[in-house]
């Protein structure tokens, strides 16, 4: 692909990619509560600046929703609407299903928020597969949990997806065995920054072809720059997956431009 050439595929961004500009709420799982943020950018007033930055697909982490009563929840929906604004998913981004002690709170807490992620238009809800190590009852259990979640989120009208993320799906023969048990009701958002090593390029060919989304992460180096050869291999690998979804630029970066980091991440997808 020749460096002027855009790629076909629409360009996202992830709230957590703008977690500074949001005041930095504090992340929090089951027992939990939104927390107060630093005074940053509402998210009701992201919408409309997502769209003069030219993306106009999004995914929201849940701690970034300040309020979850219906009216706040309707007027957010306004917000992306009237912006023109694709909510792809909402990231629910904590509660394990492998804990053996806390799994039923937990895929409570979690199904609790397809409510809300349909509410506010969403298409789908992404959760992680778990936090235990890979063995076959926690693969078991992440099996079950997901099989329950997916019932609930096609209820309400969402397609669950899980990610390669966390303990439980850390190695590719774990993402793949979840995927295939549960027979195409569970869908993969791959994340290139979530898996280093020698085999990580190997790791994202094998489940790339699985992929219905992106998380386009940088991984920044030791001097606080990011390693760009890197991020352009994993690009080539979604290439030559054939990969169709949506990139959904996720940037962790040291400097508090988190607008000039994502420009970055976009044009370097967008370069292929």
């Amino acid at each position: 692909m020749t460096t002027d050439t855009l790629l076909p595929n629409r360009i996202s961004v992830s709230t957590w990619s703008l977690h500074r500009t949001l005041g930095k709420p504090t992340p929090y799982g089951p027992g939990g509560a939104p927390a107060a943020s630093g005074g940053g950018l509402p998210l009701i007033e992201l919408p409309a600046r997502l769209a003069a930055f030219g993306i106009r697909t999004l995914e929201i982490c849940h701690f970034h929703l300040p309020r979850r009563d219906p009216a706040y929840l309707d007027e957010l929906a306004a917000a992306l609407a009237g912006a023109g604004i694709e909510l792809f998913s909402l990231l629910i981004d904590a509660g394990d299903m492998t804990d053996l002690d806390h799994a039923g709170r937990d895929l409570a807490w979690m199904a609790g928020w397809f409510e809300v992620a349909a509410r506010l238009g969403a298409a789908r809800a992404r959760v992680s597969g778990g936090k235990s190590a890979p063995g076959e009852a926690t693969l078991a259990a992440t099996v079950a949990g997901m099989r329950g979640l997916a019932d609930q989120s096609e209820a309400n009208g969402l397609r669950l997806m899980t990610e390669n993320w966390h303990k439980t799906l850390s190695t590719p023969a774990a993402v793949l065995h979840v995927l295939d048990s549960l027979e195409g009701r569970v869908g993969l958002c791959a994340d290139f920054g979530n898996w280093n090593g020698a085999s990580k390029y190997a790791d994202l060919e094998a489940i790339m072809p699985r992929a219905e989304s992106c998380h386009a992460k940088m991984d920044v180096v030791a001097d606080g720059g990011v390693d760009v050869t890197d991020f352009r291999r994993c690009v080539a690998i979604t290439h030559a997956a054939g990969f169709t979804g949506p990139y959904t630029l996720i940037y962790d970066g040291q400097s508090s431009d988190e607008w000039s980091g994502l420009t970055q991440t976009r044009r370097l997808v967008e370069m292929g």
